[in-house]
Order: C-alpha cells, then sequence, then structure tokens
C-alpha cells in the first residue's frame, strides 16, 4: 500500500527523506509528521493507512531518523532544520498546500510549519500534543501515572545504554505509560518492534543546545492564522494532559478540541477506529 522513496531536501547539509506514501489524489496529500523525534513513522501507519486512496498519505522520517539521513553535527538537528525540510518535501512532491497531521513532538513541528509557510497548510492536525505549554504542576496527584512511568525513568538513567539501544529500551520500557488499554499493549510492543530508533536528536537534547519545538505564542499566533486545526488527544495522556486541549481551542476561534476515552498518549493504537474517525471527519470538511 506504500512505496518508499528518498527525496533530497537539504543540499548543505545534503540530506534525504525516507518517505512513504500512499496512492491518492495530489490535492488531497496529508503530510503526517511523526514524533520521538528519534523514532521513525512506522508507528502512524496504522490506522492512517485506511484514508489511502481518498487522501495520498505521505509519512516521512524526520533528518536523523528512521531511514533518513543521519551523522549529521549536532547543531543540524533543531526544529526549524526539520520544518524547511518539511517545506522543501512539498515542494519536491509538487504540493502546493496539504493537510498536516503532527503526532506528539511532531505536533510541535507540524504548528511551526503551519506558521512558517501560511497558505500551504490546508487544514492542521495536533494529536497527541499541544499548542500550550505543559504547566509543571499537571500531573499531580495522579497516582497511576507516577507507577506507569518509572520504568521509563529508570530506563534514561542507565549510562550503560549505548544510544539508539536507550530509545529503543525507553520507548519499550514506556508502553505501559503510553498504551492505556491494557488489551493494547501487546499490539503495539509489536509495533515497537518494527521502529527504526535513533539517538541523533538525543545528542543534543542531553548537551542542554537542542533548542524548543514549542512555537512562541503559538495560540495567539495559530489564531491569527486561522487555519482550521483540530486537538486530538486521549483522556489518559500521560505526556500531554487532554485538558490542555480544550482550553487551546477556546483560544483559537478556528479549533476543536477532540479528546477520545479509555486512550492514553497513543490514542491511534487505543483507540483506533475513533482516532482515524475523528482525523477523516476532519479532513472532509470544506
Amino acid at each position: 500500500m506504500f512505496t518508499e522513496t528518498l527525496v533530497t531536501v537539504s543540499a548543505e547539509p545534503a540530506v534525504e527523506l525516507f518517505v512513504a506514501q500512499t496512492a491518492g489524489p495530489a490535492e488531497r496529500t496529508l503530510l503526517v509528521v511523526h514524533g520521538g523525534p528519534d523514532w521513525d513513522h512506522s508507528y502512524l501507519r496504522e490506522p492512517l493507512a485506511g484514508l489511502a486512496g481518498r487522501h495520498r498519505v505521505v509519512m516521512p522520517d524526520l533528518r536523523g531518523c528512521g531511514r533518513s539521513t543521519r551523522g549529521l553535527a549536532d547543531d543540524r538537528y533543531t526544529p526549524s532544520a526539520a520544518t524547511s525540510d518539511l517545506v522543501a518535501l512539498l515542494d519536491a512532491l509538487g504540493t502546493g498546500q496539504a493537510d498536516v497531521l503532527g503526532f506528539s513532538y511532531g505536533g510541535l513541528i507540524a504548528q511551526r510549519l503551519a506558521l512558517a509557510v501560511p497558505g500551504r497548510v490546508r487544514r492542521l492536525v495536533v494529536a497527541s500534543s499541544s499548542v500550550l505549554p505543559v504547566p509543571p504542576d499537571a500531573f499531580d496527584g495522579w497516582a497511576e501515572r507516577e507507577e506507569r512511568i518509572a520504568a521509563e525513568a529508570g530506563v534514561w538513567s542507565d549510562p550503560a545504554l549505548p544510544g539508539p539501544e536507550l530509545t529503543r529500551a525507553a520507548a519499550f520500557a514506556g508502553a505501559a505509560a503510553d498504551v492505556w488499554r491494557p488489551e493494547s499493549l501487546p499490539g503495539y510492543l509489536d509495533r515497537l518492534g518494527r521502529v527504526r530508533f535513533s539517538a541523533e536528536w538525543m545528542r543534543p537534547w542531553k548537551a542542554g543546545t537542542l533548542p524548543s519545538a514549542r512555537p512562541e505564542d503559538a495560540a495567539r499566533r495559530l489564531a491569527a492564522l486561522g487555519v482550521p486545526l483540530l486537538l486530538l488527544h486521549g483522556r489518559q495522556d500521560m505526556t500531554f494532559p487532554a485538558a490542555l486541549a480544550g482550553q487551546a481551542a477556546q483560544l483559537i476561534p478556528s479549533a476543536r478540541a477532540v479528546v477520545i476515552e479509555e486512550a492514553g498518549h497513543m490514542a491511534h493504537v487505543d483507540q483506533p477506529d475513533a482516532w482515524l474517525a475523528a482525523v477523516a471527519g476532519f479532513l472532509a470538511r470544506q
């Protein structure tokens, strides 16, 4: 269902993005920006593959991730550079305007893209992410969260694990926090087993030199932009609190929040049908 290619998006430094895409009308392109960032796009293929035919679903691996170019200098891994790559990808695909879905960290990059090239993003989906900053006390008193995140926190503190293996181990250890429904966990672990993890972005992050991906004053700027915006969230998200979706929707007239019950950070895994229906319905609006 997906065709896979390498697309050149930068000459200096030389960067190629690995891109998987489905068949579908070019004028209904959906650009999907994965999170991590040291993951790849593959954990999002399902259920988004269900849009194939109605939409051309385009899923790149960000620079330094998956099968895209790695080995760049640390200062070449920035949210600004990733955003520029996506603009170049749209140019290379001959896509003047696209719908954009950003997931988790990719939701921050997607906001940057919409703000950087007004008019090229037709509709924006910010999934399991946030327009508003996460308050330091957002999860206070949630004992189950503390229990579920403990294993991942322990992995990040392990000095013996090399880069990509640390990213992988943290993802597996954090699975119980990312997926809410126990019955969804085995399938999610299988999905993680196919992800090509990297650690390119981890280096500047650990060094404290990675710039924040969150656009400054994003709510006000997105409100002024007026792009139709779907804030799609799982009720039990333990990374970005679901309450922020509703708060952002109150600040942005063009936004609507959809919070899916019995779903965690990986809401598309916990409740794939409801999640895909929300995305498809939003994209179908005129």
